[in-house]
């Protein structure tokens, strides 16, 4: 069994979906010691986001230099890593209403006609259906169903839809959010959230029994 860590984040150690995302895959591997983890910083290593060249070396005559070459490859390795994860943990925080730019890009590399998904005469079918996946999210406002801001959360609204794309649709989310409102507020819901993490390793464990 294999887990995709990925986190999103700028602000290194004060994030807290890099704290939620952290905490979520030591209980996982806890409950499934022999679970194999690949981790991808997309701040340490951000992906370079698409552009004509990328696009062009998709096409028949490949890319056109040795960098463009590179970044295809790598783009690849992407795809593989995600295609091959049983279990998908992804740091997503709220930057202006929506993801990370660096999330983005990574999300470009996975949402690949003939790979993850295709079109068919009755619409788009999902290929990468049977991963579960969970969402360490952070925000600075409160987004809830209801709630005033709630039409402006374009965070977990576009991952919703864009996994559900691809076939995943159940999405665990692991929320914190409020963050932005004082300090107490803060602590408070990261410890919230920390609170849940454990939650989530019995359904792993059934998995790995089934």
């Amino acid at each position: 069994m294999k887990l995709l860590h990925i986190d999103s984040s700028i602000t290194g150690e004060a994030s807290a979906s890099r704290k939620l995302s952290s905490a979520i895959v030591s209980v996982l591997a806890h409950a499934a010691p022999h679970i194999e983890v690949i981790r991808r910083d997309l701040d340490g290593e951000p992906l370079p986001h698409l552009d004509s060249k990328l696009v062009g070396a998709a096409g028949p005559n490949g890319p056109a230099d040795e960098a463009t070459r590179a970044a295809a490859e790598e783009s690849a390795r992407v795809l593989e890593e995600f295609l091959g994860a049983d279990v998908v943990v992804i740091g997503a925080p709220m930057y202006n209403f929506t993801i990370p730019s660096q999330l983005k890009a990574w999300i470009d590399r996975i949402l690949i006609a003939g790979k993850t998904f295709r079109y068919t005469e009755k619409g788009p079918e999902g290929l990468a259906g049977g991963k579960r996946v969970i969402v360490a999210s952070s925000r600075g406002g409160s987004y809830g169903a209801g709630s005033p801001a709630a039409p402006f959360d374009f965070q977990e609204t576009y991952l919703r839809a864009a996994l559900g794309f691809i076939g995943i649709d159940t999405v665990e989310f692991v929320r914190a959010e409020g963050l932005a409102m004082g300090a107490d507020q803060r602590e408070d819901s990261i410890q919230a959230a920390l609170n849940l993490v454990p939650k989530l390793a019995p359904a792993l464990v059934r998995a790995r029994a089934a």
